[in-house]
């Protein structure tokens, strides 16, 4: 935050009681004030990947160790800054919605990724699914679906090698320190 921007706390506000009653005047209070909220999305996010932590779910390791092993794979794998934000976040949604975790960590990325890795995290579900449906009675090929997607090898890869493989106990993985600054840069204001 710079110093000519005001806080949201400490900012004027607009006076509407619906969109329809608002103003020009009022849009710009509230416009510049996107730039002060999306400086906080960092350290939310951060703070969303620690409650990870909390929850094991009856895996081997808990859900943010998980998330630093497929993030930590991946950029010792030589994946660029971008690729490795979205390993580190793939799974962010896990303890707010598990059935629909996949589409947390795309909503969060998508303006900050490409196309690609975008459609890579919203799908990594299904596509996870793969590994391990068939012991709990659902069908382990329903990435299938997705065969004609330009994005299914890049995503089935991602799986692979860093998501299915991120349960191990005995690896090191960086600790959530190592990336803060990655999410710190990738997710800030960009103008």
């Amino acid at each position: 935050m710079t110093a000519t921007t005001p806080s949201s706390e400490t900012a004027s506000r607009a006076s509407f009681k619906t969109f329809e009653e608002s103003t020009s005047e009022d849009w710009a209070i509230i416009a510049p004030q996107l730039d002060v909220t999306q400086s906080l999305v960092p350290e939310h996010v951060l703070e969303q990947l620690r409650y990870l932590k909390t929850d094991h779910g009856g895996f081997p390791v808990d859900r943010l160790e998980h998330s630093l092993q497929t993030a930590t794979r991946a950029e010792r794998d030589g994946r660029d800054e971008e690729y490795v934000l979205c390993a580190l976040l793939h799974d962010i949604g896990d303890t707010l919605s598990p059935f629909n975790h996949p589409a947390i960590g795309a909503a969060i990325l998508r303006p900050f990724v490409s196309e690609a890795n975008h459609w890579m995290v919203e799908h990594h579900g299904i596509f996870q699914g793969y590994y391990f449906w068939h012991h709990i009675g659902l069908d382990r090929n329903a990435r299938n679906a997705y065969r004609d997607s330009p994005y299914f090898a890049p995503t089935e890869e991602f799986c692979a090698k860093y998501d299915q493989s991120a349960f191990d106990t005995d690896y090191r993985s960086e600790p959530l320190e190592h990336f803060e600054p990655l999410v710190r840069s990738m997710l800030a204001p960009r103008r």
